[in-house]
């Protein structure tokens, strides 16, 4: 009895080494394997679109017969990828989905001949290349004779003839998200797609010319979900954020923060997206290229970076957006300038709120730089041709000390006004009020450059930063006539 249990328990633990031995591996949730001849022994990469630019992926070794495989524990987020050869140039492109097990045969030779098997994603993409290949092919042509058509008429039918074509591609993409509603492909293609602008309607008797205008911006995000990632890797998510911001959202800072606003809280569950607009609007709005648009940066530092946002940057990074937003903060246009209580040239305090007129231009800089120069004396020509007409004040900081006497050089020798209050913060001055832990000046008015100039109204408030002095000389008259054009 004993030798039979001997011999049961021997083939127990065999039978369970041997199913150990001969059990498969769990698969890879990741394992695109790739023929790409006539490459060998060497490294290939696979690329994704990422916004406007393009990233290195992932990255396969090719062996001597040319095989090799992306693949890894990790998932590639869906989206449009790309073979890259190991000179970085671009091969064809391919749909990465959900599905990550499929293989692709290829030779560097026929790009547009590689053959992708097991990914149903591909075989749609592949049908809607050929399509859309020939299809550009002609509106290529189409395009060139548009540039020696030799009439009108010759012109019109081109025109005519491209519009049939883009038509029956759009016609195409919609058949391919109506009838594949489940595929990346489809998604892709609503996503991108935008809408068609309406006729204008006729209500009452009178055209609504807005009408298009409302329609679009009401559609333009109809079949996009913000948290979705794989938006970030195609070429037309970005180009198309873009165009709404540039054509459908006012540049007025409430507007634009209503829409930034909503896509972040909107992209918040999305991994990947969502810290790629946050800091795509940070960017945007931190420099804005319109005057008061700063306002949506502090939005954005006030109710997400504040807020444990953050965690996103670097410890350089989290730096330059907290500085930033605190030299923003004291200078929006709207707001009251801060005060300013510096010594004059003759050695007395000359505050700013003391300076009375009907505009108050504010100036920081610095006699030894060059811009400041060159701007400092178109200033004081124009203050002479017009400001001082129009009763403006010219108030001058000089952000160095121990420059005044190169100051008041450069001010004689180029025969500026007298009418310039200009003066500066003394060391003595500039310790008390660190001493007191109060902010600089250059905080107050985000002198991180010079000339930095502002112009005022007669409270004392911003109301122009970060303009050419052209600009500024426009910004009077136009506070000019809508003072003179409510006295009316």
């Amino acid at each position: 009895m004993k030798n039979f249990l001997f011999v049961f328990f021997i083939a127990t633990f065999f039978c369970i080494e041997l199913n150990a031995q001969t059990k498969p591996a769990p698969a890879l949730p990741k394992n695109i394997s790739i023929t790409l001849t006539p490459l060998k022994n060497c490294k290939i990469y696979l690329g994704s679109y990422y916004g406007k630019t393009q990233i290195i992926a992932d990255s396969a070794q090719l062996d001597a017969t040319s095989k090799g495989a992306f693949k890894g524990k990790t998932k590639l987020t869906p989206g449009v990828y790309f073979v890259v050869s190991p000179n970085y140039t671009i091969q064809f492109e391919l749909l990465v989905g959900s599905n990550q097990h499929f293989s692709i045969k290829a030779d560097t030779t026929q790009k547009d001949k590689a053959v992708i098997t097991g990914s149903a994603d591909n075989d749609l993409f592949k049908q809607y290349s050929a399509f859309t290949t020939e299809r550009g092919k002609k509106l290529n042509t189409f395009a060139q004779q548009l540039t020696v058509a030799k009439n009108k008429a010759d012109s019109s039918a081109i025109h005519k003839q491209i519009t049939t074509l883009n038509n029956e591609i759009q016609l195409y993409r919609n058949k391919i998200i109506k009838e594949n509603k489940n595929s990346l492909l489809a998604t892709l293609l609503a996503a991108m797609r935008r809408p068609e602008v309406p006729a204008i309607p006729i209500i009452n008797g009178k055209a609504d010319s807005t009408y298009p205008y409302r329609f679009v911006k009401e559609h333009y995000w109809d079949d996009v979900a913000f948290n979705d990632n794989s938006l970030l890797h195609t070429p037309f998510f970005e180009p198309k954020l873009d165009d709404y911001y540039k054509y459908y959202v006012s540049p007025e800072p409430d507007s634009i923060i209503k829409e930034v606003n909503y896509m972040l809280l909107f992209a918040r569950t999305g991994k990947e997206i969502y810290p790629y607009l946050l800091t795509k609007f940070t960017n945007k709005y931190m420099n804005p290229e319109y005057m008061g648009q700063d306002k949506v940066f502090l939005f954005l530092f006030e109710n997400f970076y504040a807020k444990g946002d953050t965690v996103y940057l670097t410890a350089a990074g989290r730096k330059v957006v907290t500085d930033r937003a605190y030299s923003m903060m004291a200078n929006q246009v709207g707001n009251p300038a801060a005060p300013l209580d510096l010594t004059d040239t003759t050695g007395k305090i000359n505050s700013l709120y003391n300076v009375k007129g009907a505009f108050t231009f504010v100036v920081f800089w610095d006699p030894t730089c060059g811009h400041c120069k060159e701007e400092l004396p178109r200033i004081d020509s124009i203050y002479k041709a017009k400001w001082k007409a129009l009763d403006v004040k010219l108030y001058s900081i000089n952000i160095h000390e121990n420059l005044m006497k190169e100051l008041k050089e450069f001010v004689n020798a180029k025969h500026f006004s007298q009418d310039w209050i200009h003066v500066y913060q003394t060391n003595a001055a500039l310790t008390a009020e660190q001493q007191a832990g109060k902010p600089n000046y250059r905080q107050l008015y985000d002198v991180s450059k010079t000339p930095t100039m502002y112009l005022l109204d007669d409270e004392k408030r911003i109301i122009g930063k970060q303009l050419s002095i052209e600009q500024f000389d426009d910004l009077i008259a136009a506070k000019l006539k809508i003072k003179n054009t409510s006295h009316k």
